[in-house]
């Protein structure tokens, strides 16, 4: 599934990846946040709400990935290797498609992220009441994600 980061009159397109994590950060959109950086490795803020931490932690990183620290509801966005593991682990949300320089910046940014129009599904969106949980049921996710 695609997503647009939209950062000083940028519009950078990343690809989430297949897992109950993304799904979560899905349904969260869209989302404004401000990102710090962080050892000029990495721009991350607060999500809205934690996020599950199911599934496989990874230490390893590559320039462009989108990652949830786990278990803190923390977004980072890698934009510079710098050869360390990353302690404690993550949760990989996706990946930079292209672009990720504009996050390499010094100091905080603001970034808006949604889904394309291409990705957002009218029925499910109506059924779902806009990524809000139905009574009972899973987060919404939209059709093109399950």
């Amino acid at each position: 599934m695609k997503i647009h980061l939209k950062l000083n009159g940028r519009v950078i397109p990343a690809t989430l990846a297949d897992n109950r994590t993304a799904q979560e950060f899905v349904a969260m959109l869209p989302l404004t946040l401000t990102l710090h950086d962080l050892f000029r490795r990495e721009k991350f803020g607060p999500l809205p709400a934690p996020i599950s931490a199911t599934g496989t932690r990874s230490q390893a990183y590559e320039v462009g990935d989108m990652v949830c620290w786990a278990p803190g509801p923390d977004l980072a966005i890698l934009y510079r290797q710098d050869g360390q593991a990353l302690s404690g682990g993550f949760h990989v949300l996706g990946r930079i498609d292209a672009g990720v320089e504009a996050f390499a910046g010094p100091g905080p940014i603001e970034v808006t992220i949604e889904l394309p129009a291409s990705e957002i599904d009218p029925a499910a969106l109506a059924a779902a009441g806009r990524g809000l949980r139905p009574r009972g049921g899973p987060p919404f996710i939209c059709g093109r994600c399950s």
